[in-house]
């Protein structure tokens, strides 16, 4: 096997850490310390200053001003984000894009692609259906009156909800397929109301009453829901080892300086037993996020389709950014909860990614699923 990141992926990743060594995690808002939601909009500097270095449009082709790369790439860039816990759609509106680019019509890929790879519009995708545990495509109907579709239902937690200027939703048909819909912010059918992450982020239900599209604004190519969520999955996995990977270093900084009885508690045998458990889910966590990054990028075949890959490396993720932050608080002792360190702003994220697309219980049950439908030959 080889691991080695090609000199492009590498380019994107060097340009995403100079652009992220400006953002200072301690200055993220704190949810410990705002009610509701910590800011009215995402870090709009930052979101510029990604555009000016080109990786917004790292999925597009070079026809809409992108870079023509794949989904490693834009791993390595959310890596990077979430180790400075950038407030920013960077997943959201890369993998619509690329959903678009994708499965999408010439008048919509016209319309959004080159524009949203400049920064200047915003996409986001309802993603965690009704409730969060049930699928996104279930929770919103879709029927065909004539040269338009009517939409019905209601999705939850979308992010950057009251950001976007699109929303791609799906949707089921009365003949079991699944459609996305290119939902304009404030179009007429569509309502928000406010919720809230545990990182403190606002997020938005999205109603849909009657919700009418043109024809051109929804993608009813099959496959197209499936891809962009296993992209969407994956990327959430990304995020969490950048997470995890920057409370790690935290925790080894912290317990090396520390002293109690006159020496460092790093070098106490239960500290470094549970600092080297947690380094070994980060490595588990990495190697499923490229194996999973890898099969969509490539669409290499395999014994499983890539949902299976994507399964596990979101059942890694959860389950290890979960114990990553939880180990990191216990070592820190009452130092990690003090509001005026990170910690506690990355253990709020920590929460909201591994609860992100399906906690791992979700994806274990998917797996099953798959494993089910595919036995080994």
């Amino acid at each position: 096997m080889d691991f080695t990141f090609t000199e492009e992926q590498q380019a994107a990743a060097e340009a995403a850490k100079g652009v992220f060594a400006g953002v200072a995690p301690d200055a993220v808002p704190s949810p410990a310390l705002t009610p509701g939601a910590v800011a009215e909009t995402y870090d709009r500097a930052l979101w510029a200053r990604l555009a000016d270095a080109d990786l917004l449009s790292l999925l597009l082709d070079a026809r809409y001003g992108g870079a023509g790369l794949d989904t490693i790439a834009l791993c390595l860039v959310l890596r990077e984000s979430a180790q400075v816990l950038a407030r920013v759609p960077l997943l959201e509106s890369s993998a619509a894009a690329a959903a678009v680019q994708a499965y999408g019509g010439e008048e919509a890929k016209a319309d959004l692609l080159a524009r949203a790879g400049r920064g200047e519009t915003v996409l986001t995708v309802a993603a965690h259906g009704r409730t969060g545990h049930d699928p996104a495509e279930q929770s919103v109907t879709a029927r065909q009156d004539g040269a338009t579709w009517v939409l019905d239902g209601v999705q939850t937690a979308v992010p950057w909800a009251y950001d976007a200027d699109v929303t791609l939703v799906p949707a089921h048909t009365g003949t079991g397929r699944t459609v996305l819909a290119l939902v304009p912010r404030g179009h007429e059918g569509a309502h928000l109301a406010e919720q809230f992450s545990t990182s403190g982020e606002r997020l938005g239900e999205l109603r849909l009453a009657s919700a009418r599209l043109a024809a051109r604004d929804v993608i009813d190519t099959d496959g197209a829901w499936e891809w962009l969520r296993d992209l969407l999955a994956t990327g959430t996995c990304a995020l969490a080892l950048g997470l995890g990977e920057r409370v790690l270093r935290m925790t080894g900084e912290y317990t090396g300086k520390r002293e109690q009885f006159g020496f460092p508690i790093a070098t106490f045998q239960a500290v470094a037993v549970q600092a080297a458990d947690r380094y070994i889910d980060l490595r588990a966590m990495e190697a499923t996020l490229w194996q999973a990054a890898w099969r969509i990028a490539s669409g290499v075949p395999g014994p499983l389709p890539a949902a299976g890959d994507v399964a596990v490396a979101k059942i890694w993720a959860a389950e290890g950014v979960r114990r990553v932050v939880q180990t990191a608080q216990h070592l820190h002792g009452g130092f990690g909860a003090d509001v005026d360190y990170p910690l506690h702003r990355y253990h709020a994220w920590a929460k909201h990614l591994e609860l992100s697309l399906g906690p791992a219980a979700a994806h274990e049950e998917a797996l099953g699923d798959l494993l089910a439908a595919h036995p080994p030959a």
